[in-house]
């Protein structure tokens, strides 16, 4: 299976003292779906912009020593990639300042993507891409990826998406049209039951669950932080206990990584409930560690 992550790649500086890394919701969760798929036929892309200068060559050499495929990633001339800061509370909760607004990243959403040939199923089989994806896109090219998504999934292309829902991106409005948009035809929606709540309002697990498979999401798993996930489809209904963690040092990429994690299994024939199991293990490991992505000797096992 070919699998395609969409989204913005940037540098990230986080810890203390404060390092340079690389990080982006979509970015970490195809880092970490390479990692757990290596050594299986299964191969994972990223699409982004770029730009041409060192930093940008320098990420792409990161990403691809990762085993991410960048032969698709497309060179934005003049621009430079995103950056955000990482600042971390006691309890290891992050905050976010970012400078992103000219990046290649943002261009690149602007260019009027030939969506036809990147989501041929010939050649792709499954696309993930998230809340912060569809909200880079203006309207006029978010049209123009819902309908390619629905082409792609008319052909029997697999569609995966979390609700990552930043208020500081688009309104609530827009990310309810464009949210339910996509889970309409989602196979696998990975949802953060805090930013339903801060779309739709107080709402239980079990109620998101609901109105996303009436929406005709396939599967619907209602991430809940340190509390037991949701997982629900037609006919199961299951709660998977999340994974201890002594500290927590960091909680960026908790959700990216879990998405990951559950998102591989299920592509390695796992069932949802060992999925979300090793999602959380795996999530828990990121956690405990400060920055997007964790040491490669820091995964957990299977």
């Amino acid at each position: 299976m070919h699998i395609a992550c969409l989204g913005e790649g940037m540098i990230e500086l986080s810890g203390q003292p404060l390092q340079r890394r690389f990080g982006g919701d979509t970015l970490n969760t195809a880092i970490y779906l390479a990692r757990v798929l290596a050594g299986s036929p299964h191969q994972v892309r990223y699409l982004t912009g770029m730009g041409q200068d060192s930093l940008s060559r320098q990420l792409l050499a990161d990403w691809q020593a990762e085993g991410v495929d960048v032969s698709h990633i497309v060179i934005q001339p003049g621009k430079l990639p995103g950056l955000y800061m990482v600042e971390t509370d006691a309890r290891g909760e992050r905050s976010f300042l970012y400078w992103r607004n000219d990046s290649a990243a943002r261009h690149y959403f602007a260019s009027g993507i030939d969506f036809a040939s990147l989501l041929h199923t010939a050649q792709l089989q499954a696309i993930y891409l998230s809340g912060i994806s569809l909200a880079l896109f203006n309207q006029h090219e978010r049209q123009r990826l819902l309908d390619a998504l629905r082409d792609f999934s008319r052909d029997g292309g697999k569609i995966w998406f979390d609700n990552n829902f930043r208020p500081s991106l688009w309104s609530t409005a827009q990310a309810r049209a464009g949210h339910e948009a996509i889970l309409a035809l989602a196979d696998i929606a990975l949802l953060t039951l805090d930013d339903e709540q801060a779309l739709y309002g107080p709402e239980s697990a079990e109620a998101v669950a609901e109105r996303t498979l009436a929406l005709g999401c396939k599967e619907v798993v209602i991430k809940r932080g340190g509390e037991p996930c949701l997982l629900a489809s037609s006919g199961l209904r299951e709660e998977v206990f999340a994974t201890a963690v002594p500290q927590v040092v960091d909680t960026t990429a908790a959700g990216d990584s879990f998405a990951a994690g559950y998102l591989a299994s299920r592509v390695l024939g796992y069932p949802p409930a060992q999925a979300a199991g090793f999602a959380h293990r795996l999530s828990a490991a990121v956690i405990a560690h400060s920055g997007a992505i964790i040491p490669r000797q820091a995964m957990p096992q299977r």
